[in-house]
């Protein structure tokens, strides 16, 4: 009987009150692309509702949200900079660093295409026609994951990019695509974001299928022991959860019913090397 009434007792008290980091605001400081795409407002209702917890989301270009996690003003991290978050994990500022999906970037641009890079097969290729011709592009220029891949691109193309035609907008990958829409501009775009905003920039796709327009996205907790403010279990449970069945099940199928095609591939327990050999 006492037995009984112990049971009775736990049960009331895990049902008055739910695990520690239900009871505190899980903070995800997140690229941009998963905002812009809706992802986020499938998965975070979906954690919510099995978890009891509220969920804040931040999203801004990836250098933001690692920087938020570096001075423990998150508790998560969903990013896609590979190199930028491997610095972020060897100074111990964020840890579990696990690959939870991709997709691809591409060059979009207007269908005239006056620098004349359709069919061209290497990015770089294409950037340098875009320089030589002084085609407008617009650049993210917010430090973001696409912003440092364009970047490397440009630097790898040997260009220092400058002048009326180069346009840094200092926006979110879909408010890029709208300005380079009305500009009729190239742009870099990852391609989920680039199919949401696609009716709205009459922007067509110029070149795709460079190795170096990978997309992966990892997600990092940030380490309780350098902030010990954080809600680590919060940030280890929303994490845990991008990595669950639920999630990546989700992912094979997001975005058919509006592009016909999924518009992330789900990476749970594999590695970016596992992705680079079968691209």
């Amino acid at each position: 009987m006492k037995r009984h009434a112990c049971l009775s007792l736990v049960v009331l008290l895990l049902l008055c009150f739910p695990p520690a980091f239900a009871q505190q605001e899980i903070i995800l400081a997140t690229t941009t692309s998963a905002q812009d795409t809706g992802l986020l407002d499938v998965i975070v209702p979906l954690f919510e509702k099995e978890s009891g917890a509220r969920v804040k989301v931040i999203a801004v270009g990836t250098g933001q949200a690692l920087a938020l996690a570096g001075r423990g003003e998150a508790d998560v991290v969903l990013a896609h900079a590979p190199d930028a978050e491997k610095q972020y994990v060897a100074d111990g500022t964020l840890v579990h660093r696990r690959l939870v999906m991709h997709n691809t970037f591409l060059l979009a641009g207007p269908a005239a295409d006056p620098a004349q890079v359709k069919g061209t097969v290497k990015a770089i290729d294409a950037f340098r026609k875009i320089a030589d011709a002084r085609a407008t592009f617009v650049s993210r220029g917010d430090e973001s994951g696409t912003h440092k891949l364009e970047k490397k691109l440009w630097t790898q193309a040997g260009i220092t990019p400058a002048g009326e035609w180069y346009l840094e907008a200092g926006q979110g990958m879909g408010q890029t695509l709208r300005i380079a829409g009305e500009k009729r501009a190239y742009v870099l775009a990852d391609r989920a974001t680039y199919l949401t905003f696609q009716k709205l920039t009459d922007l067509a796709v110029l070149l795709e299928g460079d190795p170096a327009f990978l997309n992966v996205y990892h997600v990092m907790e940030v380490n309780p022991e350098k902030f010990p403010k954080v809600n680590a279990q919060g940030g280890k449970a929303f994490a845990d959860f991008l990595l669950s069945a639920t999630v990546q099940d989700m992912l094979k199928t997001f975005g058919v019913d509006k592009f016909s095609e999924a518009v992330f591939q789900p990476d749970g327990g594999r590695t970016e090397e596992d992705v680079l050999r079968q691209q």
